[in-house]
């Protein structure tokens, strides 16, 4: 009461007094960008550290305030002496944020060297005695009320970060809670814009309250925390629900299921399932779909690891050689069915989720609501892995002659086919293939004949009912696009939209030209019928043709010398003879 009653003081002494301030330091500001801009937005506390010894190194060499000299180290603290510059107040806070960051470093590492905590635990002493000398530091006159404020919210949550990792729960709460009732007032106080970050600081204080609260004995808290992840899905909180859980898994040493109780020895499988117990609380709070995917994301991931914890424990017993009872190792073959069924159900839940989200983009996309493409092919694969799912069951280890568990899973099966084979009918359809989307329409059809009707009896399988009573409307689907797809192929059209945008019963054609093909038109009885153009247009005309007759070259005439006349030859003497012989007296 006295810490709060000295933060209300100094809060009325920032803001309704007017002393004149020489220092005004937001360490809070400053602290956040050093780390958003050198590695923390990756979560790379190494870069950090790195940067902060850097910057120390820089800014002793600025303010001339070296710890020795080349002959040796020699220890210098800021004090309120030499408090003479305001990047004094800089010293003991990177040096709080350097071991910090060096404990951060070493908590990533401790999942698989538990012997770092240790380190880590000294590197957080060592960051709160940088913190309380920074505080001492800032309570000098020289500093404003608002670094004063600073400074005391940040040692004390400096300290309850220490005292969380030390699990000494009420010592951490009461820190933690008069660092965020400082940052809450600050928030309260500061303008809009400064604001944010200070009520960003008041909400990251929450998840480890309510953790404190929880282990101090708040029964709720652990309530609280689930709600917190659903809200922001921070990986600070799924480590403390982690933690929770896994001290509540203590009490959790056996299951039953199907009338047989095993024993759950593996820490792993205590703390699926106790999150498996409070999964349809998670569901209920969903707001959306897909708020409810991400809780069965979780959910599967955890029962994954289950799973892989179980199985390596089965094979190093059968490595050992070592006699056990037959009832043991039968137990917790078992509990691998189980949880194998698990595994499987929630899969099958997780993909009915994802298929309503499918089936509302798939109708927006065909009405032309939504411009977000949704194709068949999808639904397609959501019901093949379900189908597939839905084998694996039935050849599960030990549920071989359980009747029952064996026809519901057939039944749910075949619901299943008959879903996938719309959605491949409305693929084919898509693709021009009208043979094989009508044979998958009657496909679909006899596993509606085969499944409608027909009731879920076992009680593993009752909260799928809601996917047998679909199967009316599915039935309508089918039975439309089977018609369709059938007058398809009958067509023998590849694309029926272009064929039928061709056929029209108007034509433009004048009478004359479409004497065989009956067209209504209405110009025919008007004053003006389309009968003739005139004048028509001009057409190409061929022209004559040349003959040529071949064949005279090959035709051999009788001879037609007895029928002409002889002419006698008339003789000219030896005057001619001459004259013929030495070539003269003739024409010239």
């Amino acid at each position: 009461m006295v810490q709060f009653f000295l933060v209300d003081i100094l809060y009325y002494i920032m803001f309704n007094s007017c002393p004149e301030s020489i220092y005004t330091v937001p360490l809070l500001k400053l602290i956040k960008e050093a780390q958003q801009q050198h590695g923390l937005r990756h979560g790379d506390y190494q870069r950090y550290r790195t940067y902060c010894s850097s910057r120390l190194h820089r800014l002793r060499k600025v303010l001339h305030f070296p710890q020795g000299d080349r002959k040796g180290f020699k220890k210098r603290e800021v004090t309120l002496d030499n408090l003479k510059d305001e990047k004094f107040v800089y010293l003991p806070l990177i040096q709080a944020e350097r071991a910090w960051a060096y404990a951060m470093q070493l908590k990533q590492e401790s999942n698989t060297e538990p012997r770092k905590k240790f380190h880590l635990v000294a590197r957080l002493r060592k960051a709160v005695s940088h913190t309380i000398h920074l505080e001492y530091i800032c309570q000098s006159p020289l500093c404003d009320a608002r670094t004063k404020l600073e400074a005391q919210a940040y040692s004390a949550w400096m300290q309850g970060t220490l005292f969380f990792e030390l699990q000494e729960w009420k010592q951490a709460s009461e820190k933690l809670v008069l660092s965020q009732t400082i940052y809450e007032k600050l928030a309260s106080a500061l303008n809009e814009d400064e604001q944010i970050l200070y009520k960003q600081r008041v909400e990251e204080l929450n998840p480890n309250l309510r953790y404190c609260a929880y282990n101090i004995g708040d029964s709720s808290a652990q309530q609280d925390l689930l709600n917190m992840r659903s809200k922001g899905g921070k990986s600070e909180l799924d480590a403390l629900i982690a933690q929770t859980r896994e001290k509540q898994a203590a009490s959790l040493l056996e299951v039953t299921w199907r009338g047989r109780t095993v024993p759950v020895r593996l820490e792993k499988i205590r703390v699926f399932l106790l999150a498996y117990q409070g999964l349809d609380a998670s569901l209920g709070k969903a707001n959306d779909c897909d708020a409810k995917l991400s809780a069965y994301e979780t959910i599967l991931l955890d029962c994954k690891e289950a799973i892989q914890s179980l199985k390596e424990d089965l094979a190093a017993v059968a490595k050992t050689k070592v006699d056990l009872q037959s009832s043991q190792l039968g137990s917790q073959q078992y509990l691998l069915s189980y949880l194998t069924f698990l595994r499987a159900t929630l899969t099958i839940d997780r993909n009915l989720v994802m298929v309503d989200v499918f089936q509302k983009n798939f109708a927006a996309y065909q009405s032309g609501e939504s411009k977000k493409v949704a194709k068949p092919q999808e639904g397609v694969k959501l019901y093949e892995a379900m189908v597939q799912l839905s084998g694996e069951l039935q050849q599960l280890q030990g549920m071989e002659n359980d009747k029952k568990f064996q026809n519901d899973l057939e039944l749910l099966t075949k619901v299943f086919k008959a879903f996938r084979c719309y959605y491949m009918a409305l693929t084919c359809q898509g693709n021009r293939q009208w043979a094989e989307a009508l044979a998958l329409y009657q496909r679909a059809e006899t596993y509606i004949n085969q499944s409608e009707g027909k009731k879920l009896g076992d009680s593993e399988f009752t909260k799928y009912s809601r996917v047998g009573q679909d199967l009316a409307h599915l039935r309508s689907l089918v039975n439309s696009g089977k018609c369709a797809a059938h007058a398809q192929n009958i067509l023998g059209v590849e694309d029926i939209n272009a064929a039928m945008s061709g056929l029209s019963v108007r034509s433009k054609k004048s009478l004359c030209l479409r004497l065989d093909e009956f067209v209504e038109d209405v110009s025919l009885t008007s004053a003006t019928p389309n009968v003739i153009k005139l004048p028509p247009t001009m057409a190409p005309v061929p022209c004559k043709p040349l003959f040529f007759d071949l064949a005279l070259n090959h035709i051999s005439f009788p001879s037609l010398a007895e029928n002409m006349e002889n002419k006698k030859s008339t003789g000219a003497g030896i005057t001619g003879f001459v004259k013929g012989l030495w070539g003269w007296g003739g024409k010239k």
